[in-house]
């Protein structure tokens, strides 16, 4: 049997939702400036009906040189002041790491963090620039263990020209995550027309906030969500916002959307599963 979170917004109840990818941890990245602003974050996302959220602040070298032990003791704050401030909102650890040819040995290492200590991180490409041999890191990187999930790639300015690649990394086994305002028009009509060609498509996995701040690029999926239930269906909807981002919580694996079978990973993923309400609600199967 599927579970369901139940959560109280407002004066209604709506489904829980977990946000895998957000830049709420404070001064780490463009995201949260402040301590306040992250609790405004979180209290607005909260009421959006989001109870679970991945700290994923970006990792670029050279630029953010975040790494796990960093991004740990900024959620560590984040929670006692959650927790203080009565704020039912779990944090888990990961980070929105920029392509680099070292990452399969920087994530075994454990100094790049991936999702919860999962298999599954951020996979983030340069939004202006195709990089070469991305095809070929994918595969390294699945080769490896891990599974990469490929960030916005509607909003990628490239994607234009060379929608093959992203095409080819979902074949590989990449996932695939849209970020909420591209599916509102919030980024403009490009990011809308490739959202829902990818949506139509059937290759989206999960969607995410890819939060930054209160006053744009909030912490919101409800409106999404909606649009989603419209295109596809409410159990689609929900696989997208609740199931895939429960799975990868809890190391589960899980096949690309519109794909029999999840990608070939040949060694044993860090951590194992977590006996939590989220593996729980997995019951009713991730796909």
């Amino acid at each position: 049997m599927s579970v369901t979170v139940l959560v109280r917004v407002g004066w209604r109840l709506a489904f829980g939702m977990i946000d895998l990818h957000s830049h709420i941890l404070p001064g780490l990245d463009d995201g949260s400036p402040s301590l306040a602003t992250s609790l405004e974050m979180a209290r607005m996302a909260v009421d959006d009906g989001i109870t679970h959220m991945a700290c994923t602040p970006h990792i670029v070298p050279g630029l953010y040189d975040n790494d796990c032990a960093s991004i740990v003791d900024r959620m560590s704050l984040l929670e006692a002041a959650l927790a203080a401030s009565s704020i039912k909102l779990r944090l888990f650890s990961g980070a929105d790491v920029h392509i680099a040819p070292d990452l399969p040995e920087k994530l075994r290492a454990g100094t790049v963090p991936s999702i919860n200590g999962s298999r599954y991180f951020l996979f983030e490409p340069p939004h202006h620039i195709l990089p070469p041999k991305i095809e070929e890191l994918a595969a390294r990187l699945i080769k490896a263990g891990f599974v990469p999930i490929l960030t916005h790639p509607e909003r990628l300015t490239w994607i234009k020209s060379h929608y093959r690649v992203i095409e080819n990394l979902n074949a590989l086994g990449c996932l695939i995550q849209l970020t909420a305002d591209s599916i509102t028009g919030n980024f403009g009509k490009t990011s809308l027309y490739y959202s829902e060609k990818l949506i139509d498509e059937g290759r989206v996995d999960i969607i995410a906030s890819d939060c930054h701040g209160t006053k744009s690029r909030r912490p919101l999926l409800s409106r999404a969500r909606s649009i989603l239930e419209s295109r596809v269906g409410s159990a689609e909807a929900e696989r997208m916002v609740l199931k895939r981002p429960a799975a990868i919580l809890s190391n589960s694996l899980i096949a690309p959307a519109g794909q029999s079978v999840p990608p070939s990973v040949e060694t044993a993923a860090p951590p194992s599963e977590k006996k939590s309400l989220l593996g729980r609600l997995l019951k009713g199967g991730a796909r």
